[in-house]
């Protein structure tokens, strides 16, 4: 008898220990959480505060989209280099970083003399728009690593959380800041959530980066029961692994990037379309304030303040439901749950310029935002089924997509909505988001409709041994 309990007792402990490590990495997650809220509130209030002042500064419209070019064009570069730097440096070194460059460029800011803003704003677009992407393609291909890749959808969903709620404060305030305050004292908050960010990631031990070749085990990104399949469908199996294998040989990081995902042919397209959605995204945010000032000449600014307010709810509440999912189920919403959402999305969008009564555009901006948190979920908990070793080299070439969607987007939007109506232009660009989704969604039922075929073979040599050798060679040739 004491020889059969002492398993048992063993086991007990090992389960204690297990939930006691769990409950305090997710603690230090939730601090983590934190920490990115307040910056993401920084970043949302200077995306406003920022343009209003490039262009009293300036008093020039080109010199704004200048401003947000340079930007957009250094969340590209960065997106390029990032999978390389966390090759050879920890996660918690680029958020750090990342956060203390974007609140010293901000202190310089508003340190510079008027002879020298110009150049000043320069600097502040290029450090923001590349220190953001640096840390967003660090936090999340770290994840797995931080939580367990059984917790990652709990993860992303309470992460994109308090990135919403941050995007709802520092849009409705920064109106109010900008008039009472000022832009010094804007800025000056601006700088104090950078820092405040950069001492919560001093202070946590945040793992990943370095290639994170010892944080995953093998394998890992098929731990979780229908993500296994799933996972089959992005990391192409031993393809992903002869990678990895690459990666850690030392070649570049921009080989490695495009062969993670061409070693996963329907990664490589879901990365695709969520480039063809930056691109869909860009037509609703160039048009929301055309949209708005048909509406109300006189105060376009609400029906544009409301909107994102009501898609902000939407977004926020399909997290509470995903994040309940996967901890009742320990499941992750997958690729499917990706390639849906981005057709509800789209859709959503289209109709929202139709000029439906203002409690139906209401209720349409909710369903966007809710779709849009789906597919946000999804997109990153499935990026994050690769090996460590390829999955910051895949989220930043991730990140240079969606850049380059959303900037080539508001360049040819721009100068569409000078002809069309803002129906048609964001008709046709969430119009071609939702071709690729449709392609996508084909892409992943032929793949799991092959499975299933396979399994089906499977089950007839095992059926009759007598014949196993000639199916077996069938089924592998399938």
């Amino acid at each position: 008898m004491g020889s059969a309990d002492g398993p048992k007792a063993d086991e007990t402990d090992g389960d204690t220990r297990k939930a006691r490590d769990t409950a305090v990495s997710e603690r230090r997650f939730r601090f983590l959480v934190a920490g990115y809220a307040v910056s993401s509130y920084g970043t949302f209030l200077n995306m406003v505060a920022l343009n209003l002042f490039v262009y009293e500064t300036t008093g020039r419209a080109l010199a704004m989209g200048l401003f947000m070019a340079v930007r957009l064009a250094s969340g590209f570069v960065a997106g390029l280099v990032v999978g390389g730097l966390l090759a050879r440096f920890s996660a918690k070194s680029i958020m750090l970083w990342a956060n203390v460059g974007q609140g010293a460029v901000m202190l310089v800011l508003i340190l510079a003399p008027d002879g020298m803003l110009t150049g000043a704003l320069m600097a502040v677009s290029v450090v923001i728009g590349a220190c953001g992407t640096l840390f967003m393609v660090a936090l999340r291909s770290s994840i797995p690593e931080m939580v367990g890749e059984d917790r990652r959808a709990w993860a992303n969903s309470l992460s994109i959380t308090g990135r919403s709620l941050a995007m709802v404060a520092g849009f409705a305030s920064a109106g109010v800041v900008v008039s009472l305050v000022g832009y010094t004292a804007a800025f000056l908050v601006d700088m104090a959530t950078f820092v405040a960010c950069a001492v919560t990631v001093a202070l946590l031990p945040i793992a990943g980066g370095k290639g994170a070749g010892g944080s995953a085990p093998e394998g890992s990104e098929g731990s979780e029961g229908s993500e296994s399949s799933e996972s089959s469908e992005s990391s192409g199996g031993s393809g992903a692994g002869k990678d990895a294998s690459a990666a850690k040989s030392g070649r570049r990081w921009r080989p490695v990037a495009f062969l993670a995902l061409a070693a996963a042919p329907g990664m490589g397209l879901m990365v695709a379309l969520r480039g063809v959605d930056a691109f869909g995204s860009s037509s609703h945010n160039a048009a929301l304030p055309i949209y708005s000032t048909s509406l109300d000449a006189s105060n376009p600014a609400v029906f544009v303040s409301a909107f994102w307010c009501v898609w902000a709810l939407g977004n926020i509440g399909a997290q509470q439901v995903i994040q309940r999912y996967a901890q009742r189920t320990g499941r992750s919403v997958g690729a499917l749950g990706f390639g849906y959402g981005t057709v509800v999305m789209s859709a959503a969008f289209i109709a929202a310029f139709a000029g439906f009564p203002l409690a139906v555009t209401a209720v349409i901006a909710l369903i966007a935002g809710a779709a849009d948190g789906l597919t946000e979920v999804a997109y990153t908990s499935h990026l994050q089924t690769l090996p460590a070793t390829l999955r910051g080299h895949a989220f930043g070439l991730s990140a240079t997509f969606e850049n380059l969607g959303f900037g080539v987007g508001m360049i040819l939007v721009a100068a569409a909505l000078d002809r069309f109506s803002p129906l048609a232009v964001v008709g046709w660009s969430h119009g071609a988001a939702i071709v690729v989704a449709v392609v996508f969604l084909l892409r992943v039922a032929g793949v799991r409709r092959a499975e299933r075929t396979g399994l089906r073979k499977e089950e007839a040599v095992e059926g009759r041994p007598d014949r196993g050798d000639r199916d077996g060679a069938e089924v592998s040739r399938g």
